[in-house]
């Protein structure tokens, strides 16, 4: 922890860049549009179907819809994040955290997101939040013309864990 007479480096800032939900349903139809109408529910943000890239080895066709997702971003992502994260005791187990920084985990019942109310209509669904942490100047990387961020500016694993417990609460096991 800096001293009052230490300067904080604000590229060092680590933030959330996006909170990305996802339901996996494997079919197009009446499944996927109640997955849908529950990610419309939970964050009032546009829904995007995912569609097979390839033939897999379940048979589903290119180009078939099996699933629905949400980007969040902000001050959304955040608050969310806090909720979904709510719903798990606050505990993560270590190995959600991955080489670059990113986590993610799964909510096996969306009803148990605080302030989610159980619809008969939609059912019980689970769901995957992955979350991607940023420094300041990651966009270099997504120019047109690529710049590169440097190995010291690169979020580790442990920088990434020991954000989650100061700014979220969660406890890493």
């Amino acid at each position: 922890m800096p001293s009052e007479n230490e300067k904080v480096n604000m590229m060092r800032e680590i933030r959330i860049e996006k909170v990305v939900l996802n339901i996996g349903v494997g079919e197009p139809g009446e499944r996927l549009e109640r997955a849908k109408k529950l990610l419309e529910g939970l964050t009032g943000k546009k829904i995007i179907v995912t569609k097979a890239h390839d033939r897999t080895t379940f048979g589903a066709a290119k180009g078939r819809p099996l699933g629905v997702a949400v980007t969040l971003r902000g001050e959304e992502a955040e608050a969310f994040l806090r909720r979904a994260i709510e719903s798990l005791d606050k505990k993560l187990p270590a190995r959600v955290f991955d080489k670059q920084g990113n986590f993610s985990f799964g909510v096996k019942e969306h009803i148990s997101i605080p302030g989610t109310k159980y619809d008969p209509e939609i059912g019980i669904w689970g769901m995957d939040v992955a979350i991607r942490l940023e420094r300041r100047g990651y966009r270099v990387s997504k120019k047109r013309i690529a710049g590169r961020v440097g190995k010291a500016h690169r979020i580790k694993p442990e920088e990434a864990r020991h954000w989650a417990i100061k700014n979220l609460g969660v406890q890493v096991e």
